[in-house]
C-alpha cells in the first residue's frame, strides 16, 4: 500500500506551482482528481516542447511531468450547476488546493466558509503571489517577480554586476513545499480535532526562505547584504578550471587545510577569509586553471575538502550520483511512441516508495467517470454536458476562456 493510500485531493491550480504539490500526493499514493474549465484547461497543456501523440491536449513536456497519475475532470464554475459540483465532490475530498487570486473563490461563491460548510473536515490550501490578506494580493505575478521582490535577484550574480535571473523557479517550487507540507500538518491536526483549516502559502514568502541565513545576518550586525556576498571568502567560490569550472566550499577549517594541504599550499591557512581580489584570491584562480575539472574531482576523491565540479545540466543528469539516486522515471503515455523520461519523485520511503500510478490525462479525460462514481446517470451526465456545466474530453485543438 501506498504512503498516501485513500487520501482525496482537488487540484484546481494551474501551471507549475499546484502542479508540482499536488504531484508530490500523486507520487505517494493519493488520488488527485485534476478539475479543469470546459475551455483550455490548464495553461501547461500547451506549452512547448511536446512529444508527439493524437492528444494534443496531453503532449507538453512540462504538463506530463507534473500530472502524472492524476485525474482530470472539466467543470465551469461560472455555471450554477458546475458549482455545485464542486461542492459534491468537496464533499468527499480531504483537501482541496487553488491557485486563483485572492478572492476568485470568494465570488463565485465558494470560499472558504462555503466550502468549510460543506465539509467539515476539508482541508483548503490557497496558494497565491502575495498572500490572502496582503494589500496587494490581487497583483499578477510570476516566479521572476517574486524573487525580485524578496531581494533574491538582487542579491544573485558577481559583486558589481547586475543583478541575475535565476536558471531555477524557486519561488514556485518553494511554494508548492511549504503547501505540502502545510497540508500534511492540517491533516494530522485533523487526526485529533476533526476539523480542517484553511493553508494560506505564497510565492513572496517562499522566496524569502531562501535567503533564511542572510536575514538572519542582516538582522543581528545591521549591515546590508549585497551581491556577492557568497563570494567574498576565497575557500567558499567557483573557480574557472582548465576545461570548466569548479566549486570550492571548505568552509569548515578542516576542509580548508585538507585542500592546503592537497595543494601543498599550507602558506594558506590563515588566508581563508580573504575576500575576492586579495593575493590568495589571485594564487588559488591559477592554480585551478592547471587542472581540468575532471582531475579536481579526483583530487576531491583523495582529500576531503568540499570541492566539485561545475556540471552542465546534460552531464547532472547523467553522472553516476543522479543514476544511483534513480532521478529519472520512465513513463508511457497513451499515444505517445516513445517513452518519456522525467524526474522521479525526490521522496525515498522504506516501506512504502513513491510511484507514478500512471500517464498524465488527457483534458476532461475522467469526466463521466468521476460524475458517475457520484451516482449521476448516464443521461445526467449528458444534460450536464448539453447545458455546459461540464464537458468530457476535449475535441482535438480546444481552445477557450480561463478563470482569472
Amino acid at each position: 500500500m501506498s504512503a498516501l493510500h485513500g487520501l482525496r485531493i482537488l487540484d484546481l491550480t494551474r501551471l507549475l506551482p499546484g502542479g508540482f504539490l499536488t504531484q508530490l500526493f500523486a507520487d505517494l499514493g493519493a488520488d488527485v482528481v485534476k478539475v479543469e474549465d470546459t475551455g483550455a484547461g490548464d495553461y501547461l497543456r500547451w506549452s512547448q516542447p511536446t512529444y508527439d501523440g493524437p492528444d494534443d491536449s496531453a503532449r507538453s513536456a512540462a504538463f506530463l511531468w507534473l500530472n502524472r497519475g492524476k485525474r482530470s475532470i472539466r467543470v465551469d464554475l461560472k455555471q450554477e450547476q458546475g458549482r455545485e459540483l464542486l461542492l459534491e465532490l468537496a464533499r468527499g475530498a480531504d483537501v482541496l488546493v487553488e491557485s486563483f487570486r485572492p478572492g476568485v473563490l470568494d465570488r463565485l461563491g465558494l470560499g472558504w466558509e462555503v466550502l468549510a460548510a460543506a465539509n467539515r473536515r476539508l482541508v483548503l490550501c490557497s496558494i497565491s503571489g502575495y498572500g490572502q490578506g496582503a494589500a496587494v494580493r490581487e497583483r499578477s505575478g510570476h516566479d521572476i517577480n517574486y524573487l525580485a521582490l524578496s531581494g533574491l535577484s538582487a542579491l544573485t550574480g558577481a559583486a558589481g554586476g547586475p543583478p541575475a535571473a535565476s536558471a531555477g523557479q524557486f519561488a514556485d517550487i518553494g511554494v508548492a513545499l511549504l503547501g505540502a507540507f502545510g497540508v500534511l500538518a492540517a491533516l494530522r491536526e485533523r487526526d485529533v480535532s476533526g476539523v480542517g483549516q484553511h493553508v494560506d502559502v505564497s510565492l513572496f514568502d517562499a522566496s524569502l526562505l531562501w535567503l533564511g541565513l542572510l536575514v538572519a545576518k542582516q538582522l543581528c550586525d545591521g549591515e546590508p547584504v549585497r551581491r556577492g556576498v557568497t563570494e567574498r571568502a576565497v575557500c567558499y567560490r567557483l573557480y574557472a578550471c582548465a576545461d570548466g569550472h569548479v566549486a570550492l566550499a571548505a568552509l569548515e577549517p578542516k576542509f580548508w587545510q585538507a585542500f592546503c594541504r592537497g595543494v601543498q599550499r599550507e602558506d594558506l591557512f590563515a588566508h581563508q577569509w580573504d575576500a575576492e581580489g586579495s593575493e590568495a584570491h589571485a594564487a588559488l584562480a591559477r592554480l585551478f586553471a592547471t587542472r581540468t575539472r575532471a582531475q579536481w574531482q579526483a583530487f576531491a576523491s583523495e582529500h576531503d575538502c568540499c570541492l566539485e565540479p561545475v556540471l552542465e545540466l546534460d552531464e547532472a543528469l547523467a553522472s553516476p550520483l543522479a543514476r544511483d539516486r534513480g532521478i529519472l522515471a520512465t513513463l508511457e503515455q497513451p499515444g505517445v511512441e516513445r517513452a518519456i523520461r522525467q524526474l522521479a519523485s525526490p521522496f525515498r520511503l522504506s516501506r512504502t516508495p513513491p510511484r507514478a500510478k500512471g500517464p498524465a490525462p488527457g483534458l476532461g479525460e475522467h469526466t463521466r467517470e468521476i460524475l458517475a462514481a457520484l451516482g449521476r446517470t448516464k443521461e445526467a451526465i449528458e444534460m450536464l454536458e448539453q447545458t455546459g456545466a461540464i464537458a468530457g474530453p476535449h475535441p482535438q485543438g480546444a481552445r477557450g476562456s480561463f478563470l482569472s
